[in-house]
Parts: structure tokens; sequence; C-alpha cells
């Protein structure tokens, strides 16, 4: 006999249930052979910095690279330790102008501080081949707790004549978050940003369009340290888990949605060069909701978002000095068979495409500046995109310094304790279509303009 939740009341139970369960039902999985993260530090007894350029994640060295393709394995001759590791996020936003209307509950329409993230993650070496990350996440802004993304991995090494690599699978939620480049969508600059600010209104699925709502398998691999692909497909999860859980739902896939990676990576003096592709095709229909609020798959059509893209970085260590770039272009193809039938759109057929650039330099794992740009194009859809343009073209760039006084050898507290201190500019020259106007009320888009500092603590 199944057991309905027949009220909100109900529901809240589950959440509250799922809360306190989540960390304890993952310590119960967890083997005691385990062994404990901040960037799995402790687990390589090798500080941050060996494994993160400037000493703090999520942007990966060589090393890092490698540890994540074997299956989060390494161990040091550290002793076993609790699988557990923090991470919280404090955050001040200021836009150039005040929003036309806050932009969240409980919040003002200018000058907001929150508890960005508060999470705890779960990971490391479940066995000799056998690893994982995985992580659940409290935001002020909704004031929920929910699982965030998780990576399941098995992973293996091969020598064959003269070749040697890695292969592997991996379990996860979040198509790109098992890439190991910082090009991928998931992992992409900038690392941490203000989710009380405008962003950006529309970009292709492949940008964190699926991420948490599905669950997918892949196999992977690494030839000589140099060619990498997988392969892998995604489904949906069911509303009603979502829900439990506290991840979004954005409509049911139909069917099985492929996600293919491929990447070349070349060694350089005191560096490395990489150039890589992504495809992913999904199909997906439209959410209505059920008598009690709830998001539900509606019956019919599904549109279809088939994104393919480049990528490209680079990375330059020499003694004190680290130099990186990193480069990432998709484009989308629409056929909006759901949403153009039920008059969501003006076209049936659409398209998105997202560029997007940074540069960054770091002084002793420890002083670092990025500037990056961005621009995300579209069709013009006035009833898909609003505003007084029809597009969603925004364009614009980032301005970031930051000081990570911890993550090396000889930090205090190394390696239990980690810390970045962000302040970030976002500017744009172009937001949905327009430069001035761009709501029909008179604002501009540098209005959007946006001040972010934040501090950001691993434990």
């Amino acid at each position: 006999m199944k057991t309905r939740v027949d009220s909100p009341n109900d529901r809240r139970r589950l959440r509250l249930l799922f809360a306190w369960l989540l960390p304890s039902l993952a310590l119960l999985v967890l083997p005691t052979s385990a062994w404990a993260i901040p960037a799995f530090a402790r687990q390589t007894g090798q500080p941050c910095a060996a494994c993160h350029v400037g000493g703090f994640g999520p942007q990966l060295t060589p090393f890092g690279r490698q540890f994540k393709l074997l299956g989060y394995t390494l161990q040091g001759d550290n002793g076993p330790d609790m699988p557990l590791s923090a991470m919280l996020v404090e955050s001040f936003t200021h836009t150039l102008k005040a929003q036309p209307s806050p932009p969240a509950s409980n919040f003002s329409d200018n000058n907001n501080t929150e508890l960005q993230q508060a999470s705890v993650f779960l990971g490391g070496r479940l066995g000799e081949h056998l690893g994982v990350l995985a992580q659940a996440t409290y935001s002020e802004n909704g004031g929920l707790l929910g699982w965030d993304n998780m990576d399941l991995r098995y992973a293996r090494s091969f020598v064959s004549g003269k070749h040697s690599g890695i292969w592997g699978l991996t379990v996860n939620n979040n198509p790109t978050v098992t890439d190991v480049f910082n090009t991928a969508p998931a992992w992409m600059f900038p690392y941490m940003s203000a989710d009380l600010a405008p962003g950006a209104p529309a970009q292709p699925i492949l940008f964190g369009g699926l991420g948490g709502q599905v669950v997918g398998a892949s196999a992977y691999a690494q030839l000589d340290g140099a060619w990498y692909g997988e392969a892998g497909v995604y489904r949906s999860l069911s509303p009603a888990f979502l829900n439990i859980v506290n991840a979004g739902y954005d409509g049911r896939l139909s069917g099985l949605t492929p996600y293919l990676r491929l990447a070349r990576t070349w060694n350089l003096a005191n560096g490395n060069f990489e150039a890589g592709g992504f495809a992913m095709e999904a199909r997906r229909g439209l959410v209505g909701s059920n008598a009690y609020g709830d998001p539900v798959a509606l019956p019919g059509p599904t549109d279809r978002f088939r994104d393919l893209g480049v990528d490209a970085s680079y990375q330059y260590f020499h003694g004190d000095h680290t130099v990186t770039l990193a480069g990432i272009y998709v484009d989308e193809r629409q056929r909006l068979n759901a949403t153009y039938a039920s008059g969501g759109s003006d076209h049936l057929n659409d398209s998105l495409q997202s560029f997007a650039l940074n540069g960054s330099y770091w002084y002793r794992n420890t002083y670092g500046a990025t500037l990056g740009m961005f621009t995300d194009d579209g069709s013009r859809d006035l009833t898909l995109y609003g505003g007084t343009d029809g597009r969603p073209n925004t364009e614009g760039g980032i301005v970031e310094f930051d000081w990570n006084p911890f993550g090396k050898a000889d930090s205090w507290a190394s390696p239990f304790v980690n810390m970045r201190l962000g302040a970030q500019y976002i500017f744009y020259t172009r937001f949905s279509g327009a430069v001035h106007n761009i709501d029909g009320a008179g604002r501009s888009a540098s209005d959007n303009n946006t001040m972010y500092v934040y501090v950001w603590l691993a434990i």
C-alpha cells in the first residue's frame, strides 16, 4: 500500500526529516576506512594548494585533476578521520540602482547581507577504487536545506603496451559536474556569485538547467594523460522526490538525455593547454501544479534542446606565479513543441548562444585577480523573454580580487581550515536585449551593475 503525502504539514515534516537524516544516513553508508575533507587535504596529506589554484577550490591544478579522475581515492599516511567537511559563505550584495522589487522574501531591494550557503560535504575514499563527493546546502534565500552536487566514482588505472591511462564510471546529478576542467559550466568562473542580484535572463540548458533534477551515469577514460572522453545518459527524478530534497523542478525529461565530452591536453613548459567540446540533447515537457501547489509534469509534447559547445584552457605555473585562462562557447538549438503549443513562445524554433572568457593571476597562491567577460545571445521572442526588445541578449564583464590566507603547507591549522575573502564587481553593457529602458520603466543595463563581497570558509 502506497503512502501519500496529503497535506503541507506532512510535506514539511518530510523536509525536516531529510534535513536531519541526510548527514546521518551518509555516515552509515560510508565505511570507517573513509577519510575526511576539506578539499580532501586531510585524506591525501597534501596542502589545498596541491589540488587547487590559489590554495582554494574549485579551480583544479593538474594534480587535482588526476585526483578526481582516480575517483577521489588517493590517500596519504594519516589515520582515519570523520568523513565530513563544512562550508560557510556570508555575502553582501549591492546593485548600482535598487531593484524594482526585493529579489527574494525577507530581503530588501538593495544592500543585502545573507548566509548564502551553509554546506556539509561527505566524501573521500570508500574503497581501493571507489570514492565520492556529495554536498547538502542550506541557503538563507529560501530558508531550505537541500541536496547539492553529487559524484560517486569507480576508477582504475591501466597500462597497455606503450600506453597508460585511467578509466572510470560515475553516478551523478548534474551534467558537467564530473568534469575536471574549469571551463565546464558546473565549475566555471565566477566560482561564487550573487544570488540576490539580476542575472542572465536565459542560457543554454547545459549551464545548470538540469542540475540537481536528474540522475545520470557515464563512463570516462583518460589516455596517456592527454586524451579525455566521457559519455553518459541522464533521466529525470520524480517531482515528489525533488520536493523532499528541496530541489527545483523544471519539467520531466522524455526518455534518456545523452551527454558527451571530449578533450585533449598538451603538457607545456611550466603548464598545460586544453581544448575540447561538449554535446547534449534534452527533451523536456512543461510543468504544472497539483492541488497542494507542488509542481507536476504536464502531459503532451516536449521541447527539444540540442547543445554543442567548445572550450579551451591554459595554465602556467612558475615559482610564486600562476596564470590561468579559460573560455567556453555553447550554441543551443531549440524546437519548442510544448512551449509554442501552449502559447508560451512566438516561434517554434529558437536558439541561444553563450560565450565566456576569463583570465586570472595568483601570487604565492594567496593573492588573486581575475578578469572575465560574458555574452548571452538568442532569438528575438517577445512572448518567451519579455522586456522591451524581446531578446535575452546580455553582455558584460567581471572583475574579482581574492585573498586566500590559508591553504599552503605552512598555513595556520593546515589542512583543517581554509578561507577566501573575495570582492567582485559585475558590470553590464547590455541586458535583456537593450542598453537603456530594459524594462519599459526607464531602467538601464548599467543599473544592474553589482558589487558583491563574500567570506568563504571551509573547515
